[in-house]
Order: C-alpha cells, then sequence, then structure tokens
C-alpha cells in the first residue's frame, strides 16, 4: 500500500465494519452507540463492527450512520478514512457543553466556526486555517430546524483535547475571554480534516451539560436524562436533513477554487 488512497480503502472496513462500497452518499456520525442502535432499529438494517473500534448502518436509501469514538484523535482517523467514500456530505450529531446563559440544556447548536484547541488538526493545516462547516449543508439543517419549530443557537464552538478541566478558573476565564458558546472535543477537527479530504461537512450539536459552574457538571444522572428526553428529536433531524439534502437542498459544491 503506498498511497494514501490505498491505505483508507483498506481500513475503513477494518475500522468500521463496512467497507468503502458500503456507505451511503450521505453520512451521520455520533459518539454514542445508542444513536447507531436507534438509527438500525428504525431501519432494520444490521449494525456492522460491533466489537471492533467503530460501528456503522447503512439503510437502503443510502444513508449510513458511524459511531467513531469520543475525541479529536478518533475524529480525524475518520475523516480520513471517509476519504475512501468520498461522500456528498457528513453531519456530525454530538454533544457539547453549553457556555452562555444562552444556551440550556436540550439546546441546538449549529457551529458557525470551532477553535481548534485540540492540536490534532495541526497536522494537518496551520494554526492560521479556520475550521469551519460546509455553509450549504448548514443552511439546510437550519431550515430543517425551522420546520420544526426548533430553537437553535449559532456560535463558536471550542474544542479541547482536554477531558478533566471543570474546576480549573483560569481555563474557564480563558473560555469566557474568547466569547465561545459551547465546548466539546471532535466539531474543530471534523472541520478540519474534512476541509483536508475535500469532505463536505456540519455539526449539529445537543447542549447537554453547562459545565461553567458546578450545578452544570455532567453526571451520570444528568446524562442519563438528557438521553432519554433529546436524543431521539437529536437522531431524527439528523435523519430528515441528510435523508432529504441531496433532492431538496441547494447543490453542496457550487463552484470551483
Amino acid at each position: 500500500m503506498k498511497t494514501k488512497a490505498d491505505i483508507v480503502k483498506n481500513w475503513i472496513k477494518r475500522y468500521t465494519g463496512t467497507s468503502s462500497v458500503g456507505f451511503g452518499d450521505w453520512i451521520l456520525m455520533t459518539n454514542f452507540q445508542n444513536y447507531v442502535d436507534k438509527f438500525a432499529e428504525r431501519f432494520n438494517v444490521e449494525v456492522n463492527g460491533r466489537g471492533g473500534p467503530m460501528t456503522s448502518a447503512t439503510n437502503k436509501d443510502g444513508l449510513s450512520i458511524i459511531n467513531f469514538g469520543i475525541g479529536s484523535a478518533n475524529a480525524a482517523t475518520i475523516m480520513d478514512l471517509l476519504s475512501a467514500v468520498t461522500p456528498k456530505g457528513v453531519l456530525f450529531l454530538g454533544k457539547c457543553g453549553g457556555l452562555k446563559h444562552s444556551t440550556e440544556i436540550g439546546h441546538f447548536i449549529l457551529p458557525s466556526a470551532a477553535i481548534r484547541g485540540e492540536g490534532t488538526g495541526d497536522d494537518y493545516f496551520p494554526k492560521e486555517v479556520p475550521a469551519l462547516p460546509s455553509f450549504k449543508i448548514h443552511k439546510y439543517v437550519s431550515d430543517k430546524l425551522c420546520e420544526n419549530d426548533l430553537e437553535y443557537r449559532t456560535g463558536v464552538i471550542y474544542t479541547t483535547n482536554r477531558r478533566v478541566w471543570e474546576y480549573d478558573e483560569g481555563f474557564k476565564d480563558y473560555l469566557r475571554n474568547v466569547r465561545v458558546i459551547g465546548i466539546d472535543m471532535e466539531t474543530a477537527t471534523i472541520f478540519v480534516v474534512g476541509f483536508a479530504n475535500g469532505i463536505e461537512r456540519g455539526a449539529l450539536l445537543l447542549v447537554s451539560d453547562t459545565p461553567m459552574t458546578p450545578e452544570g457538571i455532567k453526571t451520570s444522572e444528568s446524562d442519563s436524562k438528557v438521553t432519554q428526553k433529546y436524543v431521539d428529536l437529536h437522531l431524527e433531524i439528523g435523519i430528515d436533513a441528510m435523508s432529504h439534502i441531496g433532492k431538496e437542498g441547494e447543490p453542496i459544491k457550487h463552484f470551483k477554487y
């Protein structure tokens, strides 16, 4: 295997349980196995890759879903592997911490950009290159949210590799200073590595906690409540958007550099 194309085509099934030709044109990505299980149950399809590092499923209409795990390293890996698929678009259904008073648990965020605090993207582009979604994907997801009378927020997400920071007042002051609306561990990486691989990408984030205050830090109990109350809706919006964007949405790529 002498080229990147050779490597990713060979590796993608080992990581996801699905070969490069087994994926659909439109892909949902998540960090959580229950999203994949709910997708598979809804469309009566098999989940591939159980027991491996990632799982995936694809319905008969050409929509796929992947649970790639947690963290920016895994996010970069799956976006590299998807270069073997060349999907028409990818939408990340992730959870994030809400950092503003205007972002409450259960709110949705369509990030306008992400700050590359995770460092993984530095292997792909210099720091000066911004982490941005594909505008047409977000425009269409926004339309779907509005059709369902769902409020959502826009703003900049801070992506970090740091997991336990909620006690660190210095880091929290930094987050306030950079005026970010939320924090997660994958969005900036997905945007940057997607850009590097020519993959159109977006993210619809669910606010699952409000970690700037001690009482807002996620616990097993609070996360379970968020899952029960909001995950079905989160997944439904993603399925609806990515199932119809090819027929109803504007062309994702409409010019060449």
